[in-house]
């Protein structure tokens, strides 16, 4: 082969180098939800990329591969030939034979490093790794097809460094993670705040991260701190009550001590106009409560609030009723304190 040919394989084999190496870096560093609405929306290649990020572990195989034989053809033709070229100059300025072959073997080692590097490694890679989606986009339709051609000879090659990822005690993947960690996320808006790129004054973002650790009873309130009405108490005794606390719920116990459910301000409009007033409630006036143990996550006893439709839940713990749990008191553990104009101090 001519020095010539030689080089423009050389540079074919480079693109090569820095296709596959684009194709690794854009696999990786996209993520399959933002990928997804394109394939809803018909984007050109969003389909192939799809596919790509649920075969991941072969992806890279394919990419491996094809990076290993471009840079093991990329050495065996470029430096050949451009050592050859650098040779005829040097012996032609009086460095001995010997000399000149040694230093231009040298000289084209370094130059093939150099490029190889820098435009086969370097370049590929920030450019993908700035701007993974439209990158992915472009590389995944022929990296799909590429990877169905050789996935006979990529699955075997993928299976034995699977055997090596499960003696590392590792789960081998074929799928990028589409979702971040509560601690990630955390520390992504950590880094926003520090940079001056995300405001959150109001610690809402900060709040909602540290609301889905919080369990039920860090937030609940325990049954000898709660105000509460017997059974068969009267709208007059209600709105006592509610002139006394400033409260709109009331608890409502049975003859045991046990909670039976509660009472609110609007349900005893009916006495109003000053009729039954001083009548017990009728039991069926008493709303019940839902439960939810004390372990159990905030996020759990709101959904069981907003299935039920009342505003508070019984908490139960070993068996046992220990306290209530209010949406005011969720809704604290979210935004910090809320206080109104009726609520005592």
């Amino acid at each position: 082969m001519s020095s010539g040919a030689a080089l423009v394989l050389a540079l074919v084999l480079l693109a090569v180098n820095a296709f596959f190496v684009a194709g690794e870096f854009c696999v990786t560093s996209s993520r399959k939800a933002q990928i997804d609405p394109l394939v809803e929306q018909g984007r050109r290649g969003a389909a192939a990329a799809q596919w790509a990020l649920e075969h991941v572990s072969l992806m890279l195989a394919v990419s491996q591969l094809g990076i290993t034989l471009a840079s093991t053809g990329l050495g065996a033709v470029a430096e050949p030939a451009l050592a050859h070229l650098f040779t005829a100059p040097l012996e032609a300025v009086g460095m001995p034979a010997g000399a000149a072959h040694a230093f231009a073997f040298v000289a084209a080692l370094i130059l093939v490093v150099f490029l190889h590097i820098l435009a086969g490694e370097m370049v590929p890679k920030n450019l993908t790794v700035s701007a993974p989606i439209p990158v992915v986009l472009v590389l995944a339709p022929i990296l799909v097809r590429i990877a169905k051609l050789v996935r006979p000879v990529v699955t075997v090659l993928n299976e034995f460094a699977n055997i090596f990822v499960r003696l590392a005690g590792r789960t081998p993947q074929d799928e990028v993670a589409a979702t971040f960690t509560v601690e990630e996320v955390a520390a992504i808006v950590e880094r926003s705040q520090e940079q001056g790129t995300l405001d959150d004054d109001l610690g809402l973002l900060s709040g909602t991260l540290e609301f889905s650790e919080e369990n039920v009873s860090d937030a609940m309130v325990a049954l000898d701190t709660l105000v509460t009405l017997p059974l068969g108490c009267t709208p007059a005794d209600l709105e006592q009550a509610v002139a006394k606390t400033g409260f709109s719920r009331f608890l409502v116990v049975d003859e045991r001590g046990e909670l039976a459910g509660y009472l609110h301000l609007k349900d005893v409009l009916y006495a109003a106009d000053g009729t039954g007033r001083e009548e017990a409630i009728p039991r069926w006036r008493v709303r019940t409560l839902p439960i939810v143990e004390a372990d159990a996550e905030v996020e759990d006893a709101l959904a069981a609030m907003q299935k039920s439709g009342v505003h508070l839940a019984k908490v139960r713990a070993h068996g046992a009723i220990v306290g209530v749990i209010f949406l005011e008191d969720i809704l604290e553990e979210l935004v910090g304190e809320v206080r109104d104009a009726m609520q005592r101090t």
